[in-house]
């Protein structure tokens, strides 16, 4: 059963567009923001300007936590992903092209935007994650490790 949600997961993953990724500051205070991703199985990669509080959080506190879902579900046909896992800024060239790669492949338009130098990215691994599917039952999710 653990593999057939893992599965899951990475499928779903692969087939939306939007994460809303939570971290917090040094002061515990959370944040959510809304982010174009795209994953490498269970793992998701992101860009983002190396000046936004969402950077400063996850050097300070790699802990994140962020959920995938559907805006127009009815209720007991709501599915998605709520994960938590560790943040880490991508330093490898050869990762970071990866990144850039998976990251153009599902959103061709960034292939055509200029590069700059205050983009970074970002992977977070997942560490536990819960796979909702309410057509099972309201409320009804499966939860993982990895």
């Amino acid at each position: 059963m653990t593999e057939e949600i893992k599965t899951k997961i990475v499928n779903y993953l692969s087939s939306h567009q939007w994460l809303n990724l939570g971290t917090a500051d040094k002061k515990g205070k959370p944040m959510v923001h809304t982010m174009a991703f795209a994953s490498d199985g269970a793992t998701v990669y992101f860009v983002t300007d190396k000046n936004t509080h969402k950077v400063t959080d996850m050097m300070d506190n790699p802990n994140v936590a962020y959920t995938v879902d559907e805006d127009d579900a009815e209720v007991m046909q709501i599915t998605g992903v709520q994960m938590q896992g560790k943040a880490f800024l991508v330093t490898d060239g050869e990762e970071t092209n990866k990144a850039f790669r998976l990251m153009a492949d599902k959103y061709p338009f960034i292939a055509d935007m200029p590069s700059s130098p205050d983009n970074v990215f970002f992977k977070v691994e997942p560490e536990e994650a819960y796979y909702l599917d309410y057509s099972k039952g309201f409320n009804h999710r499966d939860f993982v490790t990895f």
